[in-house]
Order: C-alpha cells, then sequence, then structure tokens
C-alpha cells in the first residue's frame, strides 16, 4: 500500500478539523504538526490547504457530476480526500497524477472509510481529463466567480458593479502577496543575505513584497525585526499614528481597542516614540501572544485584557484605533475559509458588536479626540453604515475626511507618490476610504476617521 506523504497528511486533518468547525485554517497552519515539516513539505500542506478551501465549491460541484448518484450523503472524511485529490489534478501541475490518486485512496481508507475507497479511486480518475491548471489564470473570471457563494457575488455586483465583483473574485482566488515591515533598513541587507528576494512595496514606501524565499525560515523573522503585514494593514496603521501626530506634537496618549496581533500597534509605537499607548484585547490566548509580542515595548505601552465594547476610562485619549471584529470579507484570498463559514444573517450580529465598540471608543477620547475606525469587510452593514448609525446618536461626533491624513503621509515620505494618488480615488463622498481587493494590491479595507466635538 502506497505510503501517505506528511504533508498530505497533515492537510487532511486541518481540511477535517475546518470541516468540523473545530478550528481555523490560519492557526492549524502554523501549528506544530506543520512547523516540525521539512520546508518542502510545509509548503505543500500550506498549498494544499489553502487551495481546497479557494477551490471548495467548484472541487464540489465537480464532485458531484462524477459521482452515480449525485446526491448521495458523503462522509466528511470522504469528501476531505476527493477535495485534495481533485485540487491535485487539476491545479498543481508538478504532482504526478499517481500520487495524488493513490494517497486520497490510502487517506480514505486510514479514515476509517474502506468501503468507499473504491469509489474515490473511480471518481478522481475520472476527474483527470481537463488539462492541469485549467481554471488558473488572469482570463478564468467565470471559474473564480462560482468558487465564491452566489449571495457574496450578487451583493458585491450590486454594492460595486460587475467589473469590481469580477477582480474581488480573481483575488480571492490567488495566492496573496507577501508584504513586509521591517524594524530597520539594515534587515533587507540581512534577508537577502539569507536568499530573500524583495521588491518595492507599490503603495507605502517602507514596504516590501517578497519576490521569493521563505521569510519565516529566517531569524530576522523570528525575533521580530521583520514581520508579514499586508500594505493595507500598514496603511491603517501608518494614518493612525500620523492623524495623532497633527494633533499633538508630544506624549500622546493612543488607544489601540482590538490590538491582536499587534502589527498596527507596533506602527503606532515607532511613528510616536513619546506616545502612551494602551492596547486591549478581550481574548485570553489573543492577549497572552499580543503581551509577548509587544513586550519589548513594555515601558510604554500597557496591555489590558478587556473587551473594547465595554471600556471603562476617562475621556482621556487623543485617539483611538478601533480594528473591530468583522466578517473579514476582503481577505478571502488569505482566509477563504471564510466564504463557507460566512452567512448572511451573520451580518447584524456583527454590526451590533461594531456599533458597540465604536460607541465606546468614542467615549475613551478627550473632546477634538479622533477615533479611527477600520474593519478588513467589504460589506456596508459593518462599514459605513456603523459609522452613520453611530453619528446618528450623538450630536458631538462628526466625521473627518482623510484626504488631508493621505496628503501628509505623502508629504512625510511614508506614502509614496503613486500610492497617495491611488488612494485619493479610493475616498468615499463622506472622505472615507474604501480598499477593493483585486483592483489594488492589498486586502480590502475600509477606514473612516471621526472626532469628538465637545
Amino acid at each position: 500500500m502506497p505510503a501517505i506523504s506528511p504533508a498530505r497528511r497533515a492537510a487532511f486533518r486541518i481540511l477535517l478539523a475546518v470541516e468540523r468547525g473545530q478550528d481555523h485554517a490560519d492557526d492549524l497552519l502554523r501549528a506544530d504538526e506543520v512547523n516540525k515539516l521539512a520546508p518542502a513539505d510545509r509548503h505543500l500542506a500550506t498549498a494544499l490547504v489553502l487551495g481546497v478551501l479557494r477551490w471548495q465549491i467548484f472541487l464540489d460541484q465537480l464532485t458531484r457530476s462524477l459521482l452515480k448518484r449525485p446526491n448521495a450523503r458523503l462522509d466528511p472524511e470522504v469528501l476531505i480526500a476527493l477535495r485534495l485529490g481533485i485540487f491535485q489534478l487539476r491545479f498543481l501541475d508538478r504532482i504526478p497524477a499517481h500520487a495524488a490518486i493513490d494517497e486520497s485512496v490510502e487517506l480514505t481508507k486510514k479514515s476509517g472509510h474502506r468501503f468507499a475507497a473504491g469509489m474515490v479511486n473511480a471518481v478522481l480518475r475520472n476527474a483527470t481529463g481537463a488539462a492541469h491548471g485549467s481554471f488558473l489564470g488572469e482570463s478564468h473570471t467565470e471559474s473564480a466567480i462560482q468558487a465564491h457563494p452566489a449571495w457574496l457575488v450578487e451583493r458585491w455586483t450590486s454594492v460595486y458593479g460587475a467589473e469590481a465583483m469580477h477582480a474581488i473574485c480573481r483575488h480571492g482566488q490567488r495566492q496573496p502577496r507577501l508584504s513586509l515591515r521591517m524594524e530597520r533598513p539594515a534587515v533587507q541587507e540581512e534577508l537577502r543575505a539569507a536568499g530573500i528576494e524583495l521588491a518595492p512595496g507599490e503603495l507605502l514606501i517602507a514596504a516590501r513584497t517578497v519576490v521569493s524565499g521563505d521569510v519565516t525560515a529566517t531569524l530576522a523573522f523570528r525575533e521580530g525585526r521583520v514581520r508579514l503585514q499586508d500594505e493595507g494593514s500598514q496603511l491603517i496603521g501608518e494614518l493612525a499614528a500620523g492623524i495623532v501626530r497633527d494633533l499633538v506634537q508630544d506624549q500622546e496618549k493612543i488607544l489601540d481597542a482590538c490590538a491582536a496581533p499587534g502589527g498596527k500597534t507596533l506602527i503606532l509605537a515607532e511613528r510616536n516614540p513619546q506616545a502612551q499607548i494602551v492596547a486591549c484585547e478581550s481574548s485570553p490566548r489573543r492577549f497572552a501572544d499580543l503581551s509577548k509580542r509587544l513586550a519589548a515595548h513594555a515601558d510604554r505601552v500597557e496591555c489590558r485584557l478587556a473587551d473594547a465594547a465595554e471600556l471603562e476610562t476617562d475621556a482621556a485619549f487623543d485617539l483611538a484605533l478601533v480594528d473591530v471584529p468583522c466578517s473579514g470579507t476582503g481577505t478571502l484570498g488569505r482566509n477563504p475559509e471564510i466564504r463557507h463559514r460566512l452567512r448572511l444573517e451573520d451580518l447584524p450580529r456583527l454590526a451590533e458588536r461594531q456599533r458597540a465598540i465604536l460607541r465606546a471608543a468614542l467615549h475613551t477620547v478627550r473632546p477634538g479626540g479622533r477615533v479611527v475606525y477600520s474593519t478588513c469587510s467589504l460589506e456596508p452593514e459593518e462599514n459605513e453604515q456603523v459609522v452613520a448609525a453611530v453619528l446618528a446618536e450623538d450630536q458631538n461626533i462628526r466625521q473627518v475626511s482623510l484626504a488631508p491624513s493621505l496628503d501628509a503621509l505623502q508629504r512625510n515620505g511614508i506614502l509614496s507618490p503613486e500610492g497617495a494618488d491611488r488612494m485619493r480615488q479610493c475616498l468615499t463622498h463622506e472622505g472615507a476610504l474604501r480598499l477593493l481587493p483585486g483592483t489594488l494590491p492589498t486586502d480590502g479595507f475600509f477606514v473612516a476617521l471621526t472626532e469628538r466635538t465637545a
């Protein structure tokens, strides 16, 4: 009997856990089981997990078309083995067909479903008919659309138009670009010496994009001197840091209300070396990780285990950053499982909590203080509708355009001239910033600026 490779064994277990709702793929891919694999196996396991999740809707449709009884109920283990096999056959050109088929059959047997092994073998052999990679590439927009839930596609078409919807769906099927934030410019030379090839970012002057090499295997990454952070995420941190710097010239008081994993907090600390920062997180596990990550800045960054919707503090902060928990529909390329978990009825519940967090944050800032509200969602219920609802409740709050903040980032050499021009085109009528994936080299984000006037 063929042996099952460590990569396929790990991918199978992760996909099964995700299917059962036991954990998230991102967390499982960073767990010890994957970290202990040889680099080649680790990369293959990651490619298999994320690829299957990105194309799961298509893979299931193809599977059903190849079954003698298309409506037959399949056990989760059998379904995962089929998805893994078909994904390799259709999308991974360097995987021999016999390896994809034989190991999927063996995974079926080892998971306690020996009786289904013959069916899995037959379906996968029938699935080898199309050319490898036939659904990849810029021209296959229709396949990318079909890999997303129909209700999301309909919403994006209605809100943003067909062209933007096409770009969003294509972006959701690509491997996201890896953007870096470095502690010091000298780290770049260290990475190059380690075989990491970098290119300039497209928006932020300090950002770098990984062209080749495994950054996570470097000493600089393990020691926190370089971190992976999307350019859009970095931009939010830069906007918040610049806004508070314009308000107060010394000893700024900043609240990061939903701080984990801490990337934006680090930008706030880097750009405002005199600031006193309070970083809050409600999850004990994420709080522990946040505290560890920010330990080097403990003299001026206080970590608090606290719910951002229930903050009890005097109106003493100059600025609050509220990067709220959200649906994450702007990150489907990076977090493909979201499309399978999210339901339309989840949006009102998320929006209710987002309104509570923004409302609480606005009470933590002094008169004249500002709150940066951000999400990685594309859904209006979580974005402009949240801001509008909170503004309608309090006449002492107003929305402020982000246009002057973009101008300041360009003047200060943080945002490239080309990046600033592209950002200005993303401003809404109210002066909020909406970054749509596919139209920009970032995940999808929404950012709005509000001010307490009294």
